[in-house]
């Protein structure tokens, strides 16, 4: 992975965890319209950055957040 791919995926990773949090902390009566979003910056994560080529399972663990964000720091860690 190119350094300028890690920089994108670093801040994408970031805002995806910022966005979890949010869930987490349960700061909105309606969550369902974070959830869509952190389920499609998952989705643009995986296609964007061919996530699937770094990790194979990556896309069988989608559902889970907590383990699709641990993933994508292990990819980040190794490409560094």
């Amino acid at each position: 992975m190119k350094k300028l791919d890690v920089e994108k995926l670093k801040t994408a990773l970031f805002y995806l965890e910022s966005k979890q949090r949010e869930v987490k902390r349960g700061l909105y009566n309606d969550t369902r319209s974070i959830e869509s979003l952190i389920k499609y910056l998952k989705k643009d994560m995986i296609e964007g950055f061919y996530l699937f080529h770094y990790d194979p399972k990556i896309k069988r663990e989608i559902k889970n957040t907590d383990t699709f964000i641990n993933n994508v720091k292990n990819i980040i860690e190794k490409n560094t």
